[in-house]
C-alpha cells in the first residue's frame, strides 16, 4: 500500500521573509538598448518566453513588450506584421501584459512623428488600437526611456505587492481553518 503524501506549500514556509523583498526587472537578453536607469529595483538579465521585461522569478505571468516609434513603424508592414501579432498572441496569457511604446506621451506624439518611411501615421496608430482591443494587451505611452523604465518598476513594485497580498491571504485562510478545527478550551 502506498502511504499518502502530505500536500505543502513550501513557499509559504518563508512568507515572513517576503515582506521586506523586493521585485527584480528581468531584461531580455536579445533587447539591445534597455530602457533605464532603473533607478528603484534591481536588474537581471535572462532570457523571456515573451516580452521584453519582467519580475524575476515570475517570468511567467508578467511580460511588458517595449517598442520605439520607429520600431513600431516597422511592425505594422508584410511579414513584419506577422511576426509582431504572434509575439503579441504569445502575451495574451500572461496575468499582466503591457506594450510599452517610447517615444511619445499621447496620440499626437505617434501622429507627428517624423517616420523615415512612407507610412500614414493614422495607420500606426489604428494598428495599436486594433491590438489593443484583439489581443486585450493594453499599450501605454511614455515620452523617454527613463520614463518606461519608471514604469516598469512601478508595475513590477504595485503588481507584486498584490501577489504578496493574494499569498498571505491563502495564509490568512489556512490558519482560520486549521483553528476552526481545534477545539476552543473555555474557562469554565
Amino acid at each position: 500500500m502506498m502511504a499518502s503524501k502530505v500536500l505543502t506549500l513550501p513557499a509559504l514556509k518563508s512568507l515572513g521573509q517576503l515582506a521586506e523583498a523586493r521585485p527584480v526587472i528581468a531584461i531580455d537578453t536579445r533587447e539591445q538598448l534597455p530602457l533605464g536607469p532603473f533607478t528603484r529595483l534591481q536588474t537581471v538579465r535572462g532570457t523571456l518566453n515573451a516580452g521584453d521585461y519582467s519580475v524575476a522569478g515570475l517570468e511567467h505571468l508578467f511580460s511588458v513588450e517595449r517598442k520605439s516609434i520607429p520600431d513600431l513603424a516597422g511592425c505594422i508592414t508584410g511579414s513584419n506584421r506577422d511576426r509582431f501579432e504572434r509575439e503579441l498572441w504569445r502575451l495574451q496569457p500572461y496575468e499582466f501584459r503591457r506594450l510599452l511604446i517610447i517615444g511619445a506621451s499621447d496620440d499626437s506624439g505617434i501622429l507627428n512623428f517624423p517616420y523615415q518611411s512612407r507610412i500614414n501615421p493614422r495607420a500606426v496608430l489604428a494598428s495599436l488600437y486594433a491590438w489593443q482591443a484583439r489581443f486585450g494587451i493594453p499599450f501605454v505611452l511614455a515620452p523617454s526611456p527613463a520614463v518606461g523604465a519608471r514604469l516598469v518598476e512601478l508595475w513590477a513594485i504595485y503588481w507584486a505587492r498584490e501577489k504578496c497580498h493574494e499569498a498571505n491571504g491563502l495564509l490568512r485562510g489556512y490558519w482560520r481553518s486549521a483553528k476552526a478545527r481545534v477545539p476552543a478550551v473555555g474557562i469554565y
